[in-house]
């Protein structure tokens, strides 16, 4: 496979060839920054871990260049962050498991830019490489702008697939907002019960973050315990960590990214004035 940035590399880590690598893929995650799978897409990689039969497939889009640092990182380059992103993010691919990891090294301001045919090309690629039956990227309503155009990317190399080519489900997960607000019948509940010290390891290899810092280690693994609690206010807790997805999968087919979201926000619109009129 020919990836359209020099400097983009394919990690696998048990080192199988890429020909066996890649179709063994059945969950793949389609991020923009390097430790954003492992928050958004922590249900797919856990749906894997330690299964013979289910593998999970990371790509990460931008190349790290621009990531916030400070205290031990304060003085390195947007040349040395890139490298040390990198290997972070192979660390978490070994720790992980994951049958392949995709660092395809696009400039932030590329990935932003809609006429790039470099990034649509291998999206496309990748997609037809790992065939998988689930897709993990970031939700349309993240207030970052990079994580909103690696949506909308995923979504048209989707729709230039043929039908049968296509991932049986696209989901959009939370990173820089979640998905608290959307109706519960709109949710994708993703239950993140399972290897607790998996989860905190995956985090815990992005020292540059941690220790640059932002402590996303204990931010996300509080959100996904705050989910559990807050997810249902008449029962019991029913999953010890939770995280939220927006259905991304009608837009691979057809429909328009502002319209379904415009849609989600009007029903959680209704919910909250219906329940006011009821109760007043």
């Amino acid at each position: 496979m020919k990836l359209s940035q020099g400097s983009a590399q394919i990690f696998v880590p048990d080192q199988s060839p890429l020909d066996v690598a890649l179709p063994r893929t059945t969950h793949l995650g389609i991020g923009a920054h390097h430790d954003d799978l492992e928050i958004m897409a922590a249900h797919g990689i856990l749906e894997c871990f330690g299964k013979s039969d289910r593998w999970f497939t990371g790509v990460v889009v931008s190349d790290g260049a621009g990531s916030a640092r400070d205290f031990a990182y304060r003085a390195h380059t947007d040349e040395q962050m890139k490298a040390v992103r990198r290997n972070e993010q192979k660390k978490a691919a070994y720790v992980g498991e994951y049958a392949a990891q995709f660092l395809l090294d696009h400039p932030s301001s590329a990935v932003k830019a809609a006429a790039n045919p470099a990034l649509f090309a291998d999206l496309i690629d990748i997609l037809r490489a790992t065939r998988p039956d689930v897709v993990y990227t970031h939700n349309l309503a993240d207030k970052h702008d990079t994580h909103v155009a690696v949506a909308l990317r995923v979504i048209a190399a989707c729709r230039t697939l043929e039908p049968a080519e296509r991932p049986q489900r696209v989901i959009g997960g939370e990173v820089w907002r979640d998905l608290d607000w959307m109706s519960d019948a709109d949710k994708v509940q993703l239950p993140l019960d399972s290897h607790e010290h998996l989860q905190h390891a995956l985090m815990g290899v992005f020292d540059s973050q941690i220790t640059g810092g932002k402590r996303y280690d204990l931010a996300t693994a509080g959100r996904r315990r705050a989910h559990a609690t807050y997810s249902e206010s008449h029962g019991t807790d029913q999953h010890s960590a939770l995280s939220w997805g927006m259905d991304l999968t009608p837009l691979i087919h057809e429909g328009d990214p502002s319209a379904h979201v415009a849609e989600l926000l009007h029903r959680f619109a209704d919910d909250v004035a219906t329940r006011i009129r009821r109760l007043s």
